[in-house]
């Protein structure tokens, strides 16, 4: 049976992982060294992202997100810094959407004028205002879609005009969605970014990040990950590959748990608002439900009292940074993704002190409510 014939869920669990050819193991052997036998002219080294277990990981990553290839990095950032300056030079110019997640705005901020690169950052909840940005020497439009941590949803068929009117390259960090519920390369985008740290890797115990693309695009940034020196090591691919076995199974249950918490929290008293594109009151509810085949695990909100009391009187779901493990987490933006933003940066952008981003895992959803519950009184 040919996989491109395979379901995504199917293909999670089988493209890219080949198995043990030397003793029949249905599990891809970790592949640690670092020196290759060079003589047959195929040239493998790590930093060159084309050994065993990063080709695995290429693959799989790859047919889920259906793109020609793919490379998995040591960090979301070095996926996504690498990838902006592999297509950018000195002079040009690039738009990002404002609400971008906290480290990838702090790095436009700080990085790209030191390169000679300009930037425009827009609001994305109107795709005109990409298309207003726009100049002569434009080279990429920015997205992330919902974004982190308000879950702002951006209209990606639009963009993706605008994108081809003026002939411009289209970076989507579709982290929070993940390839189970959004595929943007479908919709048209040019290059897809990952946290794999997030969903990708599933159990809070790695860090990565990964590229995926056409060939045409993957081998333009592959050239400058190669100097760059960003390559994820062989036990993390190994685990990755691991992890998106399950990706469908874990992301289908936090779309649930998200779905059933956000709708509970928005009828409980002591909760302002909530941001959640499943909500029919979100007001990217429309565009999410025909670009996204489930609203995600991700949800935040604004609470009427002490934020930092609800976080200490938690039990069951943890105060920490990072999302999309099994278990669910909790964080406050403008002490952990946003806290490099300046205090009039973060309430352009609607993050205030009362803020809180819930990552829902795979738990009984009773036990979250609980949980919230109690902590809320």
């Amino acid at each position: 049976m040919k996989k491109k014939h395979l379901q995504p869920r199917t293909l999670s669990v089988h493209a890219g992982s080949s198995g043990d050819p030397q003793f029949g193991g249905t599990v891809t052997p970790l592949f640690p060294s670092a020196a290759y036998d060079y003589r047959s002219g195929n040239i493998l080294y790590p930093r060159y992202f084309n050994t065993p277990n990063h080709r695995a990981v290429a693959e799989k990553m790859a047919a889920l997100e259906k793109g020609e290839d793919a490379l998995t990095f040591s960090s979301g950032m070095a996926a996504i810094f690498t990838s902006m300056m592999a297509l950018l030079r000195a002079g040009d110019h690039a738009v990002f959407q404002n609400d971008l997640y906290g480290g990838t705005h702090h790095a436009v901020l700080n990085e790209l004028n030191r390169y000679g690169i300009e930037y425009t950052l827009v609001d994305a909840s109107h795709p005109a205002n990409f298309e207003k940005a726009v100049k002569k020497n434009t080279r990429i439009l920015y997205v992330e879609t919902p974004s982190n941590p308000l879950l702002k949803i951006t209209d990606l068929p639009a963009v993706v005009k605008i994108a081809r009117r003026h002939k411009l390259i289209t970076l989507i960090d579709n982290t929070f969605a993940s390839p189970v519920n959004q595929n943007p390369l479908e919709l048209g985008i040019d290059i897809v970014l990952h946290s794999g740290t997030k969903y990708i890797g599933g159990h809070s115990d790695l860090m990565c990040g990964v590229v995926v693309s056409s060939k045409k695009f993957v081998d333009i940034i592959k050239q400058s990950a190669i100097h760059f020196g960003g390559h994820a090591d062989a036990y993390t691919c190994w685990l990755v590959e691991r992890s998106l076995k399950t990706l469908y199974l874990r992301v289908h249950q936090q779309n649930d748990n998200a779905q059933q918490l956000a709708e509970w929290l928005s009828a409980h008293k002591k909760i302002a608002r909530v941001y959640y594109p499943g909500l029919k009151s979100h007001p990217g509810h429309a565009v999410a439900k025909n670009q996204m085949s489930g609203f995600g695990g991700m949800l935040s909100f604004d609470v009427k009292g002490d934020a930092d009391r609800v976080v200490n009187r938690l039990e069951l779901i943890k105060p920490a940074v990072s999302l999309g493990g099994v278990e669910s987490t909790i964080n406050q933006p403008h002490k952990t993704s946003h806290r490099r933003l300046t205090s009039d940066e973060r309430k352009a952008a609607g993050i205030t002190d009362k803020l809180l981003r819930l990552s829902t895992g795979v738990e009984d959803v009773n036990d979250l409510m609980k949980d919230l519950d109690n902590a809320l009184k």
